[in-house]
């Protein structure tokens, strides 16, 4: 096991109604002003901005607003709400939505303690070292973004899509009611359902020794989505359903399910480039194109792991090929995306054949970088996955 600090500070209200009491709970904290930054429009027709609002008004504080968001969130909406929360001098940002607005509101809160674009922490030239807090009102299951560490954003004029990790990421709290993602629709629930998944698949399947809890807790999770994700496709207004996949979503991205582990997540560095350069495919929909032909080149490399999650996730009969059994594993988890609504091919997400190069090139950062995963990631092994998914 390696070695690892395990920080999550963000206090989680877990339940029915839970988003009412947010007015109060950020008076406890002494804070006086928020800046309430969402989408464009769920959380309007659906009312919850409406309570969201009232709630805080209840409780005395004061609020500017800031809608707009788009998945795969983008800089220009960032700096438009560094530049209002520096001007009403703002002691919160709240996110009201998904992952794109929580890292949206992170980028925002990094980016209203310094006197330049806080994409610089996006590309690594600067490391935030002070933040606005944030706080969450999650109304998607997907990108864990709520708990995590983690914030990335998409700078529209150069196509990159970049992520940091620090501490001045983690929420101060996050609320998190089930019952606000009964309205996702079946695309987007199945997009979440993959992004969840993902988190923790790409830290289980990283290198070192084997960590025996971590790793249990790591199948677990997967084989709660797993059925949870089913459940929650057929049937949207099932509490348990969505809140399994809701808990699920935190504790994938929040570090309990890489403890002890180092990795790396190829994967998701190979689909940040898919919707860089198309800023319309949902985060997960290309990760569930990816992973599979990521999984086909990598297995040989750790097939005990690999081995573990076919017979105890994917429950495949063990047989004397365990090449085979591994691939039949990760076949069978390509049919679930697909039959939970999800593409399997960046073909049907509208990426052009001739496009496939470009990705390649930048997922290695024009050249800068590989990434050394259970398997190395260069251009060449970028393009056969690129091609693979196509």
């Amino acid at each position: 096991m390696e070695n690892f600090i395990y920080n999550t500070p963000t206090r989680i209200y877990f339940g029915k109604g839970q988003e009412s009491k947010i007015g109060a709970i950020i008076a406890s904290y002494g804070l006086k002003k928020v800046l309430v930054h969402y989408g464009k429009g769920s959380v309007i027709k659906s009312g919850l901005l409406e309570r969201i609002l009232k709630s805080l008004d209840e409780a005395k504080i004061s609020h500017v607003e800031l809608g707009g968001v788009d998945p795969n969130p983008k800089l220009s909406l960032v700096l438009k709400g560094v530049e209002l929360a520096k001007k009403e001098k703002v002691d919160l940002i709240v996110a009201v939505g998904g992952g794109s607005v929580i890292d949206s509101s992170k980028a925002i809160a990094v980016g209203a303690k310094v006197d330049f674009s806080p994409w610089e922490f996006s590309i690594k030239n600067k490391t935030p070292k002070d933040h606005l807090p944030v706080a969450a009102v999650l109304t998607i299951s997907a990108a864990g973004s709520d708990m995590s560490n983690s914030c990335v954003i998409t700078n529209e004029e150069t196509k990159e899509k970049r992520g940091f990790t620090s501490e001045c990421n983690r929420c101060l709290f996050s609320i998190l009611n089930p019952e606000l993602t009964y309205s996702v629709s079946k695309f987007q629930t199945g997009c979440g359902i993959v992004d969840i998944m993902m988190h923790t698949l790409e830290r289980y399947f990283s290198k070192g020794e084997e960590t025996y809890l971590t790793d249990n807790i790591a199948l677990g999770l997967l084989k709660a989505v797993l059925k949870a994700g089913r459940v929650a496709i057929a049937n949207p207004n099932d509490y348990n359903a969505r809140a399994e996949l809701m808990w699920a979503n935190s504790l994938s991205h929040n570090g309990l399910t890489g403890t002890g582990r180092e990795f790396v997540m190829s994967v998701h560095q190979l689909e940040h480039e898919v919707s860089g350069m198309y800023p319309e495919i949902a985060h997960g929909a290309g990760l569930a194109c990816l992973w599979p032909q990521w999984a086909m080149l990598a297995y040989k490399s750790e097939k005990n792991r690999f081995l573990r999650f076919a017979y105890e996730v994917m429950e495949i009969e063990p047989s004397n090929d365990k090449d085979k059994d591994i691939e039949d594993s990760i076949q069978k988890l390509k049919n679930y995306f697909a039959e939970i609504g999800m593409p399997v091919r960046l073909r049907e997400l509208g990426v052009k054949e001739d496009s496939l190069e470009a990705l390649a090139y930048n997922t290695m950062f024009k050249g800068k970088r590989v990434l050394n995963d259970i398997i190395t990631v260069d251009y060449d092994v970028a393009l056969e996955i690129f091609k693979n998914s196509f």
